[in-house]
């Protein structure tokens, strides 16, 4: 009898490249980019200069990458994975000691030419080729499952949200107890309790507060009525008969394509000193003139007037999903509309009214540009933190002590919010069909919320027609209507010269870097937040809570506190990139990643891990799996991503106030300095072309990405008994 081979498994021939090609492609990576680009950024040296002159660090992983792509072409899989663990994790010892412990890593023999220096574009490549083998090297032996794309996007993810999120969070903590004095912990708790941030004086004199009860005194009552003013507006657009519902839909939009203080400039020019509105009441009424919108009152105003939107969209989502089941018992056992609504229709709707309060809080207190244009004498901790690091004193320890105020109180709000919902259940929706017919609202209560929301309409109305009429007028602040392009021109000119187009508007620049910059954040965070949502939603492994947190970590801070941390971060070596492009596009990409990876969390638990393990059945890799079946699949999340970032890129503010240059300069930033100059014609008509840009790209966007096909039949074939 023949002898019978023993049955063994093949691995696919798409495993055996990768397995082969990995290290390969690594160290391609790692040696030609510092040989390209700069090793060291503040005189260009490259990476044969930097072996030349002795250095450890770029030796210690050129070695690496070489031995562990030389085992890999050997076929010796096993001495490669270990060449790359080993001499991988003692390469990036070398090159955080030299960069971040400069005297120790003296100590140890290190060149003095390669400590405490700004490192550049090709050393960062070879790091994350380092990282990169590291991790491949770690699934090698068995971690997370043996997966290495899982290991791989894992720890990359993780190492960069560490180094943009957690070290400049970090370094900002650790500012704010450096001071002349040798006792740090008596600088920070002088810097700390200074009367000037916690005094409560107001409460019972004329004297003023300080920054920290009115930055919480202003969450507070901003968040209040932005949540009471959006439930009115969702109770009418759902238990109504309304005509235009989707005219709350226009209005709600609105607010998130607009740059956040363009609401107060609106309100300026409606109701400043010499406002449309103050000179028609003095004229028409003889109410004299006043300076009530500047502080408390017209932050307040302008902050209900963006917040109540966005607060709108989540209370009309929950009420509509709710099952009429309780409210059609209740009325079963007599109850009252009173009684249902308060009893019934209004703690059914507890996590969201809650969820939208905190929401309001936040946002509240990380609000920069609304407070900068309105708040006067009033003053809260984002505007406090500005003037600490761009004023004349330049105090960096006292910015850091506020921003950590800051960040108590948002971090705060966000364990509340968890805490509240965590302990309760609220659950409506059974999964079965439902027919039944939602509570009346009781009889007045309509008329009543009408005569709040009209004149709300109303001033939402006023406001964006200053937006888009303010900018195409000669004055409108003087009520001069004369229609004129004179501010777009100032800011938009372009001429057609002898070499071609000449963009003359002042505005040009900060455009185009804003476009640029923004074209770059989008993409880099839809594929870092969605390849993190697909780790944390479909992979297991040890430290997934931890990377969930520290992805999260950064929508918790306001981006206030995220200016500060990267200036203080990222102005000195190791990682000096302040003054560059590349601050700005992390800045962002950081800053939006936690919105995509919770919109493709969201998408992937609509899709069912079936077809996850059909790919894997048919020896599909994971990243092959990621690609070909579930990323089609999602293409509404990545939509979302893409306009999300692009639209909060090119309108935000807080974040990168302290971050652009006179060669970065970004579109927000322009507009502040045309609206402190008092050019708010310019500025004005500046948030118009914003505005329509805005609109073009997103239906761009959702052009170019398109929307997921899941081959449904549609009726006519139903119909016809097609298969």
């Amino acid at each position: 009898m023949p002898r019978r081979s023993k049955a063994r498994t093949v691995p696919d021939r798409d495993s055996i490249a990768m397995i082969d090609r990995f290290p390969v492609i690594l160290a391609a990576a790692g040696l030609i980019g510092p040989a390209v680009l700069a090793y060291h950024a503040d005189d260009g040296t490259r990476l044969a200069g930097a072996l030349a002159s002795g250095h450890v660090a770029p030796a210690l992983g050129c070695l690496a990458l070489v031995l562990a792509a030389g085992a890999s072409l050997a076929g010796a899989q096993r001495a490669s994975a270990l060449a790359g663990a080993i001499g991988g994790t003692l390469a990036l010892l070398a090159m955080i000691l030299a960069g971040f412990f400069p005297a120790l890593a003296t100590g140890i023999g290190f060149a003095g030419t390669e400590v405490g220096r700004a490192i550049g574009p090709g050393a960062g490549i070879l790091a994350l080729a380092l990282v990169a083998l590291i991790a491949g090297a770690i699934a090698r032996f068995g971690a997370f499952r043996n997966d290495r794309f899982v290991s791989v996007s894992v720890i990359t993810i993780g190492a960069l949200v560490v180094m943009f999120v957690f070290w400049p969070v970090l370094r900002m903590l650790s500012e704010a107890f450096h001071g002349e004095s040798e006792a740090r912990a008596a600088v920070f708790l002088d810097r700390l309790l200074q009367g000037d941030i916690w005094s409560l004086a107001c409460l019972w004199s004329t004297a003023r507060c300080g920054v920290a009860p009115n930055t919480v005194i202003l969450g507070v009552l901003a968040a209040f009525f932005s949540t009471t003013l959006a439930l009115g507006l969702a109770l009418i657009a759902v238990r109504t008969n309304v005509r235009f519902p989707r005219a709350f839909d226009a209005l709600a939009i609105l607010p998130i394509i607009t740059p956040p203080f363009v609401i107060g400039l609106a309100l300026i020019v409606l109701f400043g000193r010499t406002g449309l509105i103050t000179t028609a009441l003095w004229d028409w009424f003889g109410i004299p003139r006043s300076r009530w919108l500047y502080g408390l009152p017209g932050v307040l105003l302008a902050q209900v007037l963006s917040q109540v939107p966005l607060s709108f969209l989540i209370l009309v989502g929950s009420l509509k999903a709710l099952s009429p089941t309780l409210e059609e018992a209740a009325q079963t056992l007599r109850a009252t509309r009173t009684r249902i609504l308060l009893t019934v229709t209004l703690p059914l709707l507890l996590p969201a009214i809650a969820n939208t309060y905190l929401l309001a809080f936040v946002e509240s207190l990380a609000d920069f540009g609304n407070p900068l244009v309105l708040g006067g004498n009033f003053e809260v901790l984002s505007t406090k933190i500005f003037f600490a690091v761009v004023g004349a004193q330049h105090e960096p320890g006292r910015a850091a002590v506020l921003a950590m105020v800051l960040l108590a109180f948002t971090l705060a709000a966000f364990l509340v919010q968890m805490r509240l919902l965590a302990n309760a259940s609220f659950v409506t929706v059974s999964g079965k069909g439902d027919s039944g017919v939602p509570a009346a609202l009781p009889k007045g209560l309509p008329a009543g919320l009408w005569s709040i929301i009209i004149p709300w309409i109303g001033l939402t109305i006023a406001v964006y027609s200053i937006v888009l009429i303010g900018g195409f007028v000669k004055d409108i602040g003087r009520f001069d209507m004369t229609p004129t392009l004179d501010h777009l021109r100032t800011g938009f000119l372009v001429e057609w010269t002898d070499n071609g187009l000449f963009w003359a508007g002042s505005a040009w620049d900060s455009f185009w870097t804003t476009v640029l910059v923004s074209a770059a954040a989008a993409p880099l965070t839809a594929i870092i937040g969605l390849l993190t949502a697909y780790v944390l939603a479909r992979q297991k492994f040890r430290g997934r809570r931890s990377l969930e947190f520290l992805t999260m970590l950064s929508f918790a801070i306001p981006g206030t506190v995220i200016g500060v941390a990267y200036i203080l971060a990222f102005n000195v070596p190791p990682v000096e990139i302040t003054g560059t492009g590349f601050i700005l596009i992390a800045c962002f990409v950081f800053r939006n990643m936690p919105v995509g990876v919770r919109a493709g969390i969201a998408a992937l638990s609509q899709i069912d891990p079936s077809l996850d393990e059909a790919s894997a059945t048919l020896r599909a890799s994971t990243g092959r799996t990621l690609m070909t079946v579930v990323l089609p699949l999602m293409k509404p999340a990545i939509v979302a991503t893409l306009i999300f970032s692009f639209v909060h890129a090119m309108t935000a503010v807080s974040a990168i106030i302290f971050l652009v240059t006179a060669r970065y300069n970004m579109a927000t930033a322009y507009i502040v300095g045309r609206v402190e100059a008092g050019e708010y014609s310019l500025a004005i008509s500046y948030c118009a072309f914003m505005i329509v840009f805005m609109i073009a790209a997103i239906a761009a966007i959702r052009l170019l990405v398109g929307e997921a096909r899941l081959g449904r039949r549609g009726s006519e074939s139903i119909a016809a008994g097609g298969h």
